[in-house]
């Protein structure tokens, strides 16, 4: 088990609490965590880059010239992939590049970034955050009092003073514990957990 300092706002101690040794200590795997982080960027992929085929384009269908005896080469329509202004041939279409891996192979690569940040000293607990007002400055405050300028803030529900203070910090994102990601956790320097997200995360990941 993996005891680990709970500290306030202030960045001061106040207590301690354990860590589940099967989500926030397990054997790190690079291929796992590459695998799952690969999935991750290619479903985000707009796929929406396309071209218009030799019938999409605007363009009289008459042959420009008559088959035989002008001593040139043969050619149809002004639509032909040859002219200038013609079709595209074997450009892309829109589609989705999204593909998945299996649920147990996300759920311990999950654990593995966790695990991860542990094992760096870059996971940090913080009792809450809870704002009385819509304030950057405020959080920045907060920020600075934890020494972090680069952070994933992971919380336990739906926290709109917090969220909108920190919608303008560069390099800080706050994240809802169900939508913590292997991605989000390995791109950000540091993991602040606040502590009412623990539990959801490793009964999560523990399920």
């Amino acid at each position: 088990m993996a005891l680990v300092d709970v500290l306030n706002m202030n960045g001061e101690k106040v207590s301690e609490m354990t860590l589940s040794e099967a989500v926030f200590e397990v054997p790190v795997k690079p291929s796992v965590l590459h695998e799952v982080v690969t999935m991750q960027l290619a479903s985000r992929r707009s796929g929406t880059a396309s071209v218009k085929n030799r019938s999409d384009v605007s363009a009289s269908g008459r042959k420009l010239y008559r088959q035989k005896g002008t001593g040139r080469a043969r050619k149809g329509d002004r639509g032909s992939p040859l002219m200038r202004g013609g079709g595209s041939v074997f450009g892309p279409h829109p589609r989705s590049y999204a593909y998945k891996v299996p649920k147990k192979v996300r759920k311990q690569a999950l654990r593995m970034a966790l695990s991860v940040k542990l094992g760096d000293q870059k996971l940090t607990v913080v009792e809450h955050m809870d704002l009385e007002t819509i304030k950057t400055k405020r959080f920045v405050g907060v920020l600075d009092a934890l020494g972090m300028k680069n952070a994933l803030i992971v919380t336990p529900g739906r926290l709109d003073h917090l969220e909108l203070s920190a919608r303008n910090v560069p390099r800080v994102k706050v994240l809802r514990s169900e939508g913590l990601n292997v991605y989000d956790i390995l791109k950000y320097e540091n993991l602040v957990l606040l502590q009412g997200a623990i539990e959801g995360i490793e009964g999560r990941l523990l399920a």
